[in-house]
């Protein structure tokens, strides 16, 4: 798995409102970007936790950060999710499960990722790994993180 202070490896996937993430092309658009992947949309655990990042989207971009989901999934699957919980934000699709093994959170089994959140910068720099939590605890992890770099900057 990928560590605190490392760069964050470029990918391109497809996300579920049909266009091309490119990270590389994100960063810089906002000061952080909040990568977090999740095992599987529709699942008990990846609901409430993808609902949570919803309730507090709006802080995260006070905050100049992006949310951004990503899972094995395929793309019709995201977009279903997504729509059924009304996300504001979007979800890649990682089909091919080569981000999900780059980063290191594809699963033993090798059929979904772990529950791990990034925390990137504008520059590619991974600030935080959030990992080993509860799914409604992952979101107010990383924002409580992103508040305490914002002050003491």
């Amino acid at each position: 798995m990928l560590r605190e202070g490392e760069s964050a490896p470029d990918f391109t996937l497809e996300s579920s409102d049909g266009k091309t993430f490119k990270l590389y092309e994100e960063l810089g658009k906002q000061k952080y970007l909040v990568l977090f992947f999740f095992p599987k949309a529709n699942t008990p655990g990846c609901t409430r936790e993808a609902a949570r990042f919803q309730e507090l989207v709006f802080e995260f971009e006070k905050l100049s950060a992006r949310v951004v989901g990503i899972s094995v999934d395929n793309p019709g699957s995201q977009e279903k999710f997504r729509s059924k919980l009304g996300l504001t934000y979007i979800l890649l699709s990682d089909k091919e499960k080569k981000v999900s093994s780059l980063y290191g959170v594809l699963r033993e089994r090798g059929t979904s990722a772990e529950r791990v959140t990034f925390i990137i910068d504008s520059s590619g720099r991974i600030l935080r790994v959030i990992k080993n939590v509860k799914p409604e605890e992952h979101p107010e992890l990383a924002l409580e993180f992103l508040r305490s770099v914002e002050g003491k900057q």
